[in-house]
């Protein structure tokens, strides 16, 4: 094998090792956003149990604990409200309602009310809503993690706005001490909730891409494989019958000595060539058909 043949192998290994791994990292993130999946069916098919039993100030939820169905008794904070900008429900940009609900222990934890169309504003800030209900309620809902990339809250039109949601970075900066980490998307409430609301769907992942792209990756690099062989394969039949390929032209193989013609004009013009030759018979001299009383003998004749 050639020097270059051996680089052109090196080359397809790689790359198919390099697609393998490409392909298995696609499937350990099909494994985790099956797994977030599996959590909230679960969580759905489960009965509220209470929050002390799950997380707590100085406890907060693990990845597994997240979407597990809580219920959680306090008295609602307005004058501590928050609101999430820039949020998505069903393609469609809104506004989130955070409101702190303090527990009869003093610590509290922040329940997304739920979600808000934008109003007639700027999109900044959200058109007004309902308030919440005065003394003791009752939440039943779901745990939700802080989001990545938190920020401190800013206020705009009079409003205190975040785009991301961390109680920790929240909580803080609105005056609300023993805070939990995580936060709660309602579902349920007594006395029952204000209208006007939209319940927050559960952070469900397209898995089913991640499972597509695994296999994707993978025929990648059987492909490559199979590539190189072909080419090896076709490079060694050449050097065995003594083929030259150049660029752009047919390959002639020497054994073969009709090749030329067949490529030319097919099979049918190699026959057809052969039977015109058949029809024509015979050769035959040139003088052959002239009659010996129309012959002239010049060199007979003396001249004058």
């Amino acid at each position: 094998m050639t020097p270059k043949w051996l680089g052109f192998a090196a080359l397809m290994v790689a790359l198919s090792a390099i697609m393998v791994g490409l392909g298995f990292w696609q499937f350990d993130r099909y494994h985790i956003r099956h797994g977030i999946n599996l959590r909230i069916d679960h969580a759905n098919a489960s009965a509220p149990v209470p929050i002390s039993t799950v997380i707590s100030p100085t406890r907060p939820a693990t990845d597994a604990q997240e979407w597990t169905r809580v219920t959680v008794t306090g008295t609602y904070d307005p004058a501590h409200t928050v609101v999430a900008r820039d949020r998505s429900v069903n393609s469609t940009v809104g506004f989130e309602i955070l409101v702190p609900l303090r527990r009869s222990d003093g610590s509290s934890i922040f329940i997304d009310r739920g979600w808000i169309p934008t109003g007639p504003g700027n999109g900044l800030t959200a058109p007004s809503f309902p308030g919440v209900p005065g003394g003791t309620v009752t939440v039943n809902g779901r745990i939700h993690l802080p989001e990545s990339k938190g920020e401190t809250p800013i206020d705009l039109g009079g409003q205190t706005t975040v785009r991301r949601v961390d109680p920790r970075m929240i909580a803080p900066a609105v005056g609300v001490t023993d805070a939990y980490a995580d936060y709660i998307l309602l579902d349920q409430q007594n006395p029952a909730a204000a209208a006007g609301f939209t319940r927050i769907p559960a952070d469900r992942q397209p898995s089913w891409m991640n499972a597509g792209y695994t296999v994707q990756w993978w025929l990648f690099a059987a492909l490559a494989l199979a590539l190189f062989a072909w080419a090896a394969r076709r490079e060694a039949n050449d050097q065995r019958d003594g083929v030259v390929r150049v660029r752009g032209e047919r390959a002639a193989r020497p054994r073969d000595r009709l090749a030329d013609e067949r490529y030319l004009h097919g099979d049918a013009g190699v026959a057809a060539d052969a039977a015109d030759a058949d029809d024509q018979g015979p050769a035959v001299p040139a003088d052959a058909s002239v009659p010996d009383s129309e012959r002239h003998d010049t060199a007979a004749t003396p001249l004058v």
